[in-house]
C-alpha cells in the first residue's frame, strides 16, 4: 500500500531519492529509461494527492518509466540547482536531461498524458536508430568540429522532417551564433513553433542569445580585472567583468565572478547577479560542471 506523503515507495520502479543518489537515480539511469521526478515536501496538501497518483501511473506504465521523488526539505541543493520555485514540481528527464514538466495538482486523465508522452518521447528516440537522432548527432559534431555552415544545413533538414523538432531549432541557433549571426539566430528561434516553446532545448537557446548580445559589448577583461583588484565593492565592474570573461570562453570563471557579486550584496541592481548566474546556467546542458558547481554553491549561499 502506498500513502499519503513520503512513505518508501512499494517498487522498484518508485524510488526515494536524495542529493547522494540523484546522480545514479535520474541522471544516469535516465540515459537507458525515462525518469519521473517528483519534487515535494511533507507539509504541502497537493503533493498528497499527486505523488499516489503519479506512482499509480507510473506503476500503469510497467517498466517503460520510472519515478524518483524528491522531498525538497531535505534535498535543497537539487531543488535550488533546477530552480524548483514552488511545489509540488515534475520533471521528466531522459538522456540525463529534463525534457517535460508541469506544476501544481492536476488530474488523473493529465497525469496519465503526461506519463505517456514521456514514455512516448523516450521510445521514438530509441526506435528511431538510425533516423533523426543519428543525423542530429552529426549535426552536433560537425557544430563542435568548427563545420557550422554545414551543420545548419543539416538542422534544417531534420526540421523538414520534424517541425516540432526542438533540439534541431536549438542547434541552428547554434550554428548561427557560431558564425557569428545573432540575428538570423533569433530570427529562427523566434519561427519555432509554439508547441515546442517551454522546452528545454529552446530556453538554453534563448539564454544563449542573450549572452552573445551581451559579448558583442563586453568590455576588455584586463582592464575590467584591473577595475575589480583597485575596488572590489565595484559591483558594476564585477558584472562586466564576468560578461566580458563569458564573452571569452570562461564560462566558469564568470560564475565565480556573479557568486562573488551575490555575495557581496544579492539585492544589487535587482538581483542581477543572481538573474545572471540563471542565464548562464540555462545555456548550458544541465550537467555541465559549471553549472553543477555553481548551482550547488548559489544554493548554499541562498539557504544558508
Amino acid at each position: 500500500m502506498i500513502e499519503l506523503g513520503g512513505q518508501t515507495p512499494a517498487t522498484d520502479l518508485i524510488k526515494d531519492v536524495s542529493e547522494a543518489s540523484f546522480m545514479a537515480e535520474v541522471v544516469e539511469m535516465s540515459q537507458t529509461i525515462p525518469v519521473i521526478v517528483d519534487f515535494w515536501a511533507p507539509w504541502c496538501g497537493p503533493c498528497k494527492t499527486l505523488g499516489p497518483a503519479l506512482e499509480a501511473a507510473v506503476t500503469k506504465a510497467k517498466g517503460a518509466v520510472r519515478m524518483a521523488k524528491v522531498n525538497v526539505d531535505e534535498n535543497q541543493g537539487i531543488a535550488g540547482q533546477l530552480q524548483i520555485q514552488s511545489i509540488p514540481t515534475v520533471y521528466a528527464f531522459w538522456k540525463g536531461q529534463p525534457v517535460d514538466g508541469f506544476q501544481g495538482a492536476v488530474p488523473p486523465s493529465e497525469i496519465d498524458a503526461f506519463v505517456a508522452r514521456v514514455v512516448e518521447a523516450a521510445g521514438g528516440a530509441a526506435d528511431e536508430g538510425n533516423g533523426l537522432d543519428d543525423a542530429l548527432d552529426a549535426a552536433d559534431e560537425m557544430l563542435e568540429a568548427g563545420a557550422a555552415s554545414d551543420a545548419a544545413e543539416t538542422y534544417a533538414a531534420i526540421i523538414q522532417e520534424d517541425a516540432n523538432n526542438a533540439r534541431a531549432f536549438a542547434g541552428m541557433v547554434r550554428a548561427y551564433l557560431a558564425m557569428d549571426d545573432i540575428d538570423q539566430a533569433e530570427a529562427i528561434l523566434n519561427g519555432a513553433p509554439a508547441e515546442i516553446s517551454s522546452a528545454p532545448e529552446i530556453e538554453a537557446a534563448h539564454a544563449q542569445i542573450a549572452l552573445a548580445r551581451q559579448a558583442a559589448a563586453a568590455g576588455p577583461v584586463d582592464d575590467l580585472q584591473a577595475a575589480v583588484e583597485a575596488n572590489p565593492d565595484d559591483h558594476q565592474a564585477r558584472f562586466d567583468l564576468a560578461q566580458a570573461l563569458h564573452a571569452n570562453g570562461q564560462a566558469a570563471e564568470a560564475v565565480d565572478q556573479l557568486l562573488e557579486l551575490f555575495r557581496r550584496d544579492r539585492e544589487w541592481n535587482d538581483g542581477a547577479a543572481k538573474q545572471q548566474l540563471f542565464t548562464v546556467f540555462e545555456a548550458l546542458k544541465p550537467s555541465d560542471p559549471v553549472v553543477l558547481n555553481g548551482r550547488r554553491k548559489l544554493s548554499s549561499m541562498i539557504f544558508a
